[in-house]
């Protein structure tokens, strides 16, 4: 073969292989209540250029697959689930088509699983269960299916609201970049709980220090760290606000706490989830009942924040969102008016614009990208 024929070629295969790393096209699954018409889930390609959306699947025959982890290597889904929240489902993911197979499903020695995570290693996943205000962990298999409950943590006390803080509710589980420091926020005690895991044999001991204190009576709920790893940020369900931290080797230092709704709202405080831009350069926090994210400018020297702007959700209760990994959209799971809304993001200023489409499923959670 000429010269010329075999530069050809290489350029054409290396072009191909650019081409692929660089698609816009991520996948989007969608974690949801079957208590209505939800058959489980959903699975669906999202370009990350156009907004634009195709179904790829369903993972049928499942109850109420409502929080999502996906491992580090992309290969394995887990979901809290069961009639009561009681139990742990593992899925593999086919590489080509991104469908799901289910592989078993474990009990969690709790109630009202409401989060779930899945360290870096796979080796384990750390369930937090609301009802019953404990945190399991589930130790995983080669195959990616889980094995019996290796430990189980009962979280005690409670807080200053007589009808929601007589008991603790753990309300997420959030593994730090380390791989080591757990932090566990609790509505019904106002507290974060720390945990340091070991990563070798999966169990969970106090960390040091053991909790940090929220204002009593806020709720704290979910919680995220900031990409540079110097800051962290919880979201308050019952105070409508966020606080923020400095983090460091285990320990959180309050920088701010800030609200999350307009000075004139007197309706029902509910906040719900939070999360960064992958610049770092603002951060959301989702608003039921108000229907609503608030948007937030991050100092990226202090971390503190700077109020941007209240976007509404065009739907009812914004349980969840995320944000693509390219950070050009902004996708909202509206619960109770099953749909998911899709908004432009302007990275300059961050403020979102409705593109006007949105996904049809019914009570959706939670949402997940990936590649």
């Amino acid at each position: 073969m000429p010269i010329k024929y075999v530069l050809l070629a290489g350029f054409l295969c290396l072009m191909s292989q650019f081409n692929f790393a660089q698609s816009p096209d991520y996948y989007l699954y969608v974690g949801t209540y079957t208590r209505k018409t939800s058959e489980g889930i959903y699975v669906f390609r999202f370009n990350t250029q156009t907004g634009d959306f195709t179904p790829v699947g369903i993972a049928k025959g499942v109850t109420n697959p409502c929080f999502l982890a996906i491992s580090t290597d992309h290969r394995f889904l887990y979901a809290n689930g069961g009639n009561t929240g009681d139990s742990v489902r593992a899925f593999s993911i086919d590489k080509e088509s991104h469908k799901l197979t289910l592989l078993n499903s474990e009990a969690s020695d709790g109630k009202g699983g409401a989060h779930i995570a899945v360290d870096k290693t796979g080796k384990w996943v750390i369930v937090g269960n609301y009802t019953s205000g404990s945190v399991s962990v589930l130790p995983t298999k080669a195959d990616g299916s889980l094995g019996k409950v290796s430990q189980v943590i009962q979280h005690e006390g409670k807080s200053i609201d007589p009808e929601r803080q007589t008991k603790p509710y753990v309300h997420s589980i959030n593994i730090a970049p380390n791989n080591k420091d757990v932090f566990v926020p609790d509505l019904g005690t106002d507290k974060i709980m720390t945990y340091a895991l070991d990563a070798k044999t999966g169990q969970l001991a106090a960390g040091n220090p053991p909790f940090t204190a929220v204002t009593p009576g806020s709720g704290p709920r979910h919680f995220t760290f900031h990409p540079t790893g110097k800051f962290a940020y919880v979201i308050q369900e019952m105070g409508a606000t966020i606080t923020g931290f400095t983090y460091k080797s285990g320990a959180l230092e309050t920088i701010q706490t800030i609200k999350l709704l307009p000075e004139e709202y007197t309706g029902r405080k509910w906040a719900a989830d939070l999360h960064i831009s992958p610049d770092g350069r603002f951060l959301y926090g989702s608003n039921r009942a108000h229907e609503s994210l608030t948007i937030f400018s991050i100092d990226p020297k202090t971390g503190q924040l700077t109020l941007v702007d209240h976007q509404p959700v065009n739907g009812k209760t914004p349980r969840n969102f995320a944000i693509d990994p390219t950070g050009n959209f902004v996708l909202v799971a509206n619960q109770d008016s099953d749909n998911i809304t899709i908004f432009k993001r302007d990275k300059q200023t961050g403020k979102l614009t409705p593109t006007g489409k949105e996904i049809a499923v019914s009570m959706p959670v939670c949402l997940k990208f990936i590649p």
